[in-house]
């Protein structure tokens, strides 16, 4: 991904309020296959890392990213954006 989709993406994502909430029990697979279910709707989400979760919210980004095989497009304080296009039928489409 180019710095220029990347910051496409961004702006994308400035209007999007987070999907999910990583809380004390931090990434527990019922997180993790929800977040992968919502990529059947959409293909850009935001999550949110609550202050009582003591795990860094980078390294919490990272294996979302991998276990749901979707590309991390930045992480903002404790909030972080992830991105996966639609195989069949995206609907975003990034700049060259």
């Amino acid at each position: 991904m180019t710095s220029k989709q990347r910051a496409y993406l961004i702006s994308l994502a400035s209007n999007l309020s987070p999907i999910f909430q990583i809380g004390k029990s931090s990434l527990t697979p019922e997180v993790t296959e929800a977040i992968l279910e919502t990529f059947n709707n959409k293909e850009l989400i935001k999550v949110a890392v609550l202050k009582n979760c003591f795990d860094d919210p980078r390294e919490i980004a990272q294996i979302v990213a991998e276990r749901t095989h979707s590309q991390l497009v930045k992480v903002i304080g404790k909030k972080f954006i992830l991105y996966k296009p639609d195989k069949d039928n995206p609907k975003i489409v990034l700049p060259d």
